[in-house]
């Protein structure tokens, strides 16, 4: 979880642009044994640097549709249109970089026989495999172990690999980069090293940790094989992630100079990002779950605003929610919360479809959003949040926070930009894959015990990583509302929020699944797979419904996105055709904007990892 300096971060910076300069004039009028590789070291901190599975493209484009199909979130109206594919995707193709790294590595150690130097490619080689696992949960095959070698010789049309291959080849990548981690005669520069700082142990565990990500993708294709991977896991000396200590946590820099590299991204995020479903956020609240108020935004509607409200006679503008929770006193005025701070500022959008009876009941209340919610005096005027949103300041460092204040009232921001820190894997994923595995009867073990660590150990992570993002109210209330509450953890959450109906042990797969499906909430490509290899949420629900709509059936929601047919002028044309034909796509026109009219296709040519997995909504 350390991380570098800001000079490292220069020093990188100044790596990556002579490796570019280099690629352009490498081997023009020299013999290839002349020329300098670049040093095992230097090419870490490069590739850690560029690392990146959710970057702002992805948030554009995937995320809203990821959590619209899983219906982990939604814009607030669902129609035909949130089901139709965007124009572009993020189609995840940044593991090729960590391959590129990885080979210039070998080649260096090939070069100049410095084998005490695999560790620097081993690390290369496991963020790889951390990519290329979204890459295949998008784009099923896809090009790997050909792939990023032509600079040392390779193939410049690199085939495609099965999914079902490749699960397989990356244990065995994995198994073998965890030996190199536990070879001492391995040299590291810790300071090289942004993610762990040279610790071999904590990557060995991390390798050994990845497989499970593995099995959990493979099970509903292959639950022997799947069940021996994972066993595997929990047999191997290395161990795996079981503590915030080990997990898969860091940033990149303390500060950049003329970019983005320690703030995430510097991109605006804001409209492109889903925002909260009132089924997930109702389903959080009540089972007194703290991550509520690390994944959302608390809405504008604080004590005093709601008085100035009173005060103006719009009582009857306030919120349903927000009535049916104050108590006033015999003038009328606000007294108290029947449900105080923090939880009572959390509120989810309602899922409804478009244009329907319902729609039209809610309308006048949810969603006249440009003159419902306003306040004016003094010839000030200012709107107020009815819904919590999607926390940004979890997804980049540069977002700038004002408090919401009456008209006339004080001016209370947070502007300072925080360099971001991301949570990639962690121990509370872990435990809870191990408690899915366990009560499947996949691996030995106490599935309970898995799961009520796993709980536990998602919320101390996500509070770890709010406290490092200092989001909002972590920690803080400004001092305005005297009723506002802090954020962040406290005592006896966790086991409070572990004897909830909604959160306690029960035995039950659905269980398991919703706390992985709010694990993930800040990670979506995680979020949809699990949704889709689960079918949770599930259909008439007691805890976490799927809403079903008449308008549009759960069996045209797609699972995967369209492919277009490849343009002519692409070297890897008759390649990449025939790989999409022999996965069984139907494909979409190459022309910009087209698309599919109906979605149907999307939903029954499946992904091979999810030929056997249940409809959305159909829970197994």
């Amino acid at each position: 979880m350390k991380a570098n300096k800001l000079f490292i971060a220069l020093s990188l910076l100044a790596v990556v642009g002579f490796t570019s300069c280099r690629k352009q004039f490498a081997e023009l009028n020299q013999k290839p044994s002349a020329v300098t590789l670049e040093e095992p070291s230097f090419l870490l901190t490069a590739a850690e640097a560029a690392f990146e599975t959710n970057d702002y493209t992805f948030w554009f484009y995937n995320q809203a549709v990821f959590a619209a199909w899983s219906q982990m979130g939604t814009t607030g109206i669902f129609s035909e249109l949130t089901y139709v594919m965007p124009t572009g995707v993020n189609r995840q193709t940044a593991y090729i970089n960590m391959l590129s790294y990885r080979n210039q590595i070998k080649k260096y150690i090939e070069t100049y026989d410095h084998p005490e130097s695999q560790a620097y490619g081993a690390m290369c080689g496991v963020l790889a495999i951390y990519g290329a696992l979204y890459a295949i949960d998008i784009n099923g095959d896809i090009q790997y172990t050909e792939a990023a070698e032509y600079r040392n010789g390779g193939a410049l049309t690199p085939k495609y690999d099965k999914v079902e291959s490749l699960y397989g080849l990356f244990v065995t990548e994995l198994d073998d980069y965890i030996r190199i981690f536990q070879d001492d005669t391995q040299v590291v520069v810790g300071k090289q090293d942004i993610i762990f700082n040279g610790n071999l142990t904590k990557w060995a565990k991390l390798a050994n940790t990845l497989k499970l990500k593995i099995a959990v993708r493979l099970y509903n294709n292959d639950s022997a094989k799947a069940g021996q991977i994972a066993q595997g896991v929990l047999s191997n000396s290395a161990g795996y992630i079981d503590s915030i200590e080990d997990a898969f946590i860091f940033h990149k820099a303390d500060a950049s100079t003329g970019g983005d590299l320690a703030y995430q991204t510097g991109n605006s995020l804001n409209g492109y990002i889903s925002g909260s479903n009132e089924k997930v956020i109702d389903f959080m609240v009540e089972g007194l779950d703290p991550r509520v108020r690390f994944f959302y935004t608390k809405n504008g509607f604080n004590s005093k605003i709601i008085q100035e409200f009173i005060d103006e006679d719009k009582y009857g503008d306030l919120p349903p929610f927000v009535q049916d929770n104050i108590i006033l006193d015999e003038d009328g005025n606000f007294e108290a919360y029947k449900v105080g701070e923090p939880w009572c500022r959390y509120q989810g959008r309602p899922v409804v479809w478009e244009m329907s009876d319902e729609y039209y009941a809610l309308k006048g209340i949810y969603f006249d959003y440009a003159n419902r919610y306003q306040l004016t005096k003094d010839d000030a005027n200012k709107s107020y949040s009815l819904f919590s949103g999607v926390n940004e300041e979890m997804i980049r460092g540069r977002v700038d926070f004002t408090l919401p204040t009456i008209p006339g009232g004080p001016v209370k921001q947070d502007t300072e930009d925080v360099p971001w820190w991301g949570l990639y894997l962690g121990a509370g994923e872990t435990n809870l894959y191990l408690a899915e595995l366990a009560n499947l009867g996949a691996i030995s073990g106490n599935a309970k015990n898995y799961y009520e660590r796993g709980v536990e150990l998602s919320v101390r992570e996500w509070d770890y990583v709010a406290g490092k993002n200092k989001i909002p109210y972590y920690g803080k209330t400004y001092d305005y509302d005297p009723l506002e509450a802090s954020i962040e953890l406290k005592d006896g959450e966790i086991t409070a929020m572990l004897a909830t109906d909604a959160v306690k042990w029960d035995g039950s797969m659905e269980k398991i699944y919703l706390q992985q499906l709010m694990n993930f909430t800040m990670m979506p490509n995680e979020m949809f797979v699990t949704s889709r290899r689960s079918g949770y949420p599930k259909v008439g629900s007691k805890l976490l419904p799927f809403t079903e709509f008449a308008k549009f059936q759960r069996t045209a929601i797609p699972r995967r996105f369209e492919f277009t047919e490849p343009l002519p002028t692409d070297i890897m044309h008759d390649i990449r055709l025939a790989n999409l034909k022999e996965q069984g796509f139907t494909l979409g026109s190459n022309q910009s904007g087209t698309g599919f009219t109906t979605t149907t296709v999307l939903n029954t040519e499946r992904l091979w990892q999810d030929k056997n997995a249940p409809q959305w909504g159909e829970g197994k």
